[in-house]
């Protein structure tokens, strides 16, 4: 079985739906916890894919040149890597911004504020030919839980998706790399997890029952439209999706 290495940053962010949607497509995972002290493989040789998950920490270093966490300069080069020998890759928010910021693109404090809790995205127009967001719906579903933002997204990019406060939601590097500024990995109970005393929520005056409501109502929705997205990223890196579409039968939008 193909396997695709997997990337925890922090200890609240595991793959949860998305391993389970990625698995049930036919890929095998290994988890590496960076946050445990994990240590991150030199190369992808063996690997399948990669996919690079969320946290808590910046992408950017401190005033002082520290990395957001001591594992990132390493988990960058493994994203350069990745992009250089066309591995499939996708990175969720931190994962997203991690991408970015490898191959030269910028990341702050985002201006607009915090976005928190259930959004949409707007799919742009190079969407259409783009072999996994070419079957995402206009104005899909997500889940928004990140304080930075990707500023400059790097030289060659392709904007596939967008918002109105923040116009970087979801891009591709080379042909096989993807970042998603947003969370689709989440179940309720991640996210009342996340909720649970958070000070960001404090911050904002949100209520954490009616936050943890408002993402579980649209939940079912969220999966309709990224389990089949899942399910063509692992086709491609199974070797059973590429430009011209799909080998085999895959779920568009849904089962």
């Amino acid at each position: 079985m193909a396997t695709a290495l997997v990337i925890e940053n922090d200890p609240t962010d595991d793959p949860r739906r998305l391993g389970e949607w990625l698995t049930e497509a036919g890929l095998d995972l290994h988890v590496r916890r960076a946050h445990a002290g994990d240590e991150l493989p030199a190369d992808l040789d063996g690997y399948a894919a990669l996919v690079v998950l969320g946290g808590e920490q910046q992408p950017y270093p401190y005033p002082d040149g520290t990395p957001g966490a001591p594992w990132f300069p390493a988990l960058e080069g493994l994203l350069r890597k990745a992009v250089r020998h066309r591995v499939p890759t996708l990175g969720i928010c931190l994962g997203a911004q991690l991408l970015a910021t490898a191959h030269a693109g910028e990341c702050e404090r985002s201006a607009a504020g915090p976005e928190v809790g259930p959004a949409v995205v707007g799919r742009r127009d190079a969407a259409e030919t783009d072999p996994l967001f070419r079957y995402v719906p206009l104005i899909p579903d997500v889940f928004q839980w990140h304080v930075d933002e990707i500023t400059e997204l790097p030289r060659g990019a392709t904007l596939l998706a967008a918002s109105t406060r923040y116009p970087h939601q979801a891009f591709r590097l080379g042909d096989r790399a993807w970042g998603l500024q947003f969370h689709i990995e989440c179940d309720t109970a991640m996210i009342t997890d996340w909720a649970t005393d958070s000070r960001l929520l404090a911050d904002l005056g949100y209520d954490p029952e009616l936050v943890v409501a408002a993402c579980d109502a649209v939940m079912a929705d969220v999966e309709e439209v990224w389990q089949p997205f899942a399910a063509r990223f692992a086709a491609l890196a199974l070797g059973e999706l590429d430009d011209t579409g799909p080998r085999r039968t895959l779920p568009l939008l849904g089962h």
